[in-house]
């Protein structure tokens, strides 16, 4: 009986210990995807700022004619 129930903590360790190792892996791989996803962001930001500082003034500050 003792045996038995010995038996099944290990399986259930190991159990534990692959799944613990299962998600370490994945979150690993999602932080490298997040960092990844980070830059691509950063470089499109600094993109559209430069693309935006070609654009000509089209004076867009000023308030819409009276009819609107």
């Amino acid at each position: 009986m003792l045996k038995e129930r010995v038996d099944e903590l290990e399986s259930r360790l190991a159990f534990q210990d692959d799944t613990i190792q299962a998600l370490n892996d994945v979150i690993a791989a999602q932080q490298l995807e997040l960092g990844r996803l980070r830059r691509s962001l950063e470089l499109l930001a600094q993109r559209q700022a430069e693309f935006a500082a070609q654009l000509p003034d089209t004076g867009g500050d000023e308030a819409p004619p009276p009819h609107y």
